[in-house]
């Protein structure tokens, strides 16, 4: 049985010399290519030759139909060894892109006081995307020594949670300025409001406005009733409006005054029938209406990103989060509306007109946090402070 061989190198002569070397006059050449050798990786190669050959003992006048079948064997092997090669390459390529996409199998310890922000966050029942950031982040701002003080790790947390909530400002608007309050059925739209009436234009003092409430949710008798009686006490006028005409109607009606409140009939965001028509009635306040939506803090976060997503053709300009004291965690909220880059304008916790509701959304949020034992009242001072410059 003949014996295949391949020999490389820089040059023919050293490859020629070298099968000499090797296997002396048996060995017979049958054909030779250049081929880049050494390097890594695809790099640093060099310019070179390889041949193929094989050792015989066939008398000459038999050599060249042996030549002939020994082409064709080598020719079968080195597509085989092709083949071989290429499935070896595809597999390195494979495993190195699932590394870079999947990061490394084994993730270094954490320091125990990261474990413990983690955990503590955690707690709070902050998103895992939200809760890996501030890992990060403290990994890359604190020194091994500062880490040491969990108490400097609480304060930096605490105050990266309230830069990431954006609290909504108001902006000049012609008067009359229009608000509309739109969201689900059930978040408490109508009693908030009551409140927003009576905190601009009962207890204001000198500052004052003239108010006025107008409700299109004409379907529910109790509800109806319910506004028309927050108006008799506090000496608000409140009107009603069935259709887009007729809210267009009460709003010239009401051009003196400061400020209009729309309460919108409650939706289903996957009533999107419902949801079209409610947007229609509301285009009648006009280009310059605010429209908020309120979402209850005790809402599941998946059903708060439907939420927000199912009601952005009502162009809504920021989220009011009702119901605060009727859940014991935040961190959820704090991190869709984070992630969805949604602004507050308020927060309700309590049934209580007027006093149940806070434009300080950042401070109310911040107190809701358990475990942590910074002085929140000093890091939403140094925010307020900072926000404030940055504002004027």
């Amino acid at each position: 049985m003949e014996q295949h061989f391949t020999e490389s190198g820089l040059t023919h002569a050293e490859v020629i010399s070298n099968i000499r070397v090797k296997y002396g006059d048996k060995a017979k050449i049958l054909f030779y290519k250049n081929v880049r050798l050494g390097g890594f990786m695809g790099l640093f190669t060099r310019d070179g030759v390889e041949y193929t050959g094989y050792i015989t003992d066939t008398p000459a006048k038999n050599r060249r139909e042996s030549d002939e079948k020994s082409k064709k064997e080598i020719l079968n092997m080195t597509q085989a060894q092709k083949g071989s090669t290429l499935d070896e390459v595809l597999k390195e390529v494979k495993e190195l892109k699932e590394q870079m996409v999947s990061g490394p199998r084994e993730e270094a310890p954490l320091h125990p006081s990261l474990l413990k922000m983690r955990e503590l966050l955690e707690e709070n029942d902050f998103s895992d995307t939200y809760t890996a950031a501030m890992i990060d982040r403290l990994k890359r701002e604190f020194s091994l020594e500062d880490l040491e003080q969990f108490s400097l790790l609480e304060d930096a947390v605490v105050e990266w949670i309230g830069t990431s909530l954006t609290e909504f400002q108001d902006s000049p608007v012609p008067s009359p300025r229009v608000f509309v309050l739109v969201g689900p059925t059930g978040v408490g739209k109508t009693t908030t409001i009551a409140k927003l009436a009576a905190i601009n234009g009962v207890t204001s003092g000198d500052q004052s406005l003239s108010v006025c409430m107008i409700t299109i949710d004409n379907y529910r008798i109790g509800a109806r009733t319910q506004i028309e009686t927050y108006g008799d006490i506090m000496g608000i006028p409140v009107f009603t409006a069935e259709s887009y005409d007729d809210l267009k109607e009460k709003i010239d009606m009401n051009r003196d005054q400061d400020l209009i409140f729309v309460d919108t009939i409650g939706k289903s965001p996957r009533d999107f029938m419902k949801l079209a028509e409610m947007r229609t009635i509301v285009e009648a306040c006009g280009g310059n209406a605010e429209i908020h939506l309120a979402i209850s803090s005790t809402t599941k976060d998946k059903d708060i990103n439907e939420i927000l997503d199912q009601f952005e053709p009502f162009h809504y300009k920021s989220v009011i989060l009702t119901k605060l004291d009727e859940t014991t965690r935040v961190g959820n909220l704090i991190s869709i509306l984070s992630q969805k880059g949604k602004s507050l304008s308020y927060v309700t916790d309590g049934q209580g007109v007027p006093q149940d509701i806070s434009r300080h959304t950042r401070a109310k949020l911040l107190n809701s946090l358990i475990g942590f034992g910074s002085d929140i009242e000093r890091i939403t001072d140094k925010l307020e402070k900072k926000y404030t410059r940055m504002r004027s």
